[in-house]
């Protein structure tokens, strides 16, 4: 039982108070700042429009306020600011604090089953447009070739190749890439696999072909070019900016869409994808290919797998082969090689 159980004024416990004790019991769980963050920025909207609700200031607000009134009023207002997406996860964030608070005696109950939740938006799976389209954009890339558009200013066809490949052959997340060290691709040649720090603290170890160690190779002795005064050890994190810094999330983003431009490739970009694009087409390659949603769930780090499930829903092939198994179909077909003919 912890101190704040201890002293009998449950109630009267600020609720900045019981936030705190909250991220202290998590410290195990190991989250990532990226979850601690929006942990507290979740908390502290709601805690806000909570506050400003009761007439009080935020610091003063006890764990008593929270009924579900109120809380229904709170997330009421931040809803009409909010895409559903966020109005989700502040409600997911609240329900584990409200958890938290009933296992340490801090409330009775927990009120968010009472509080209306936005339904999941399911996955659209946003892949390259065009059967052609990776293969095309690898080879511009490599090539450093320009279709249309203005040509880089400092072109670096190795880095940019590398960042296609762990898109479009690994999927892996904006992150996740970022995260990668020199160290990160370990085993011999035609064994490799590729050590990633995942989403959620879910890391995982990806297969790679012999092509991908070559280009990590390649890419590296550009890097050495480029930057002769840096150190390559196996914890250096391998992506770089034009400076020779750690790559900035922006700044990996504006690469890989300079990448489409330049490649002539932009309109067959999802809208909003981008470089997730990369990630979602290698997805759907694997289901296209056959590979089951087990798979693709480890292969991708899903945390769900529903979400993998997408991947094979959005293909389609299982209707596919469903409905080309008709027998009308058989019928037409012959009709249209000249088989036979109509009466």
């Amino acid at each position: 039982m912890s101190d704040l159980c201890a002293i009998k004024i449950s109630m009267e416990v600020l609720v900045s108070d019981a936030c705190q004790a909250f991220f202290a019991a998590r410290r195990p769980r190991k989250d990532s700042p990226h979850t601690t963050a929006a942990y507290r920025r979740d908390l502290a909207g709601i805690v806000g429009l909570l506050a400003y609700g009761v007439g009080r200031s935020a610091d003063v607000l006890t764990v008593g306020d929270l009924t579900v009134s109120a809380l229904r009023g709170a997330f009421g207002v931040f809803a009409d600011g909010h895409a559903r997406s966020s109005v989700s996860r502040a409600w997911s964030t609240w329900n584990q604090f409200l958890s938290f608070c009933v296992a340490e005696g801090l409330v009775a109950g927990n009120p968010m089953a009472a509080v209306a939740r936005p339904r999941p938006t399911p996955l659209s799976p946003k892949p390259l447009r065009g059967e052609d389209t990776p293969e095309r954009l690898l080879s511009a890339v490599a090539s450093g070739s320009v279709s249309n558009a203005v040509p880089a200013r400092d072109p670096w066809p190795e880095r940019d190749l590398l960042v296609m490949a762990l898109g479009l052959v690994a999927g892996l997340r904006s992150a996740e890439m970022r995260g990668l060290t020199v160290g990160s691709l370990v085993g011999r040649v035609g064994e490799q696999r590729l050590h990633v720090s995942g989403k959620g603290s879910r890391d995982r170890s990806i297969p790679v072909e012999s092509a991908v160690g070559a280009i990590v190779a390649r890419y590296l002795g550009s890097c050495r070019v480029r930057f002769p005064g840096v150190r390559w050890g196996r914890s250096a994190l391998l992506l770089r900016d034009r400076l020779g810094a750690p790559i900035g999330r922006g700044a990996l983003e504006y690469l890989v869409s300079s990448c489409f431009r330049r490649a002539g490739l932009h309109d067959r970009v999802p809208r909003g994808a981008s470089l997730h694009a990369l990630r979602h087409t290698f997805a759907t390659r694997l289901a296209e290919d056959g590979a089951t949603a087990s798979e693709i769930m480890v292969l991708l780090g899903h945390a769900s797998l529903s979400t993998s499930q997408n991947y094979i829903d959005a293909t389609g092939r299982e209707q596919r082969a469903a409905v080309a198994a008709s027998r009308t179909y058989r019928a037409l077909g012959e009709i249209a090689r000249g088989d036979t003919e109509p009466e």
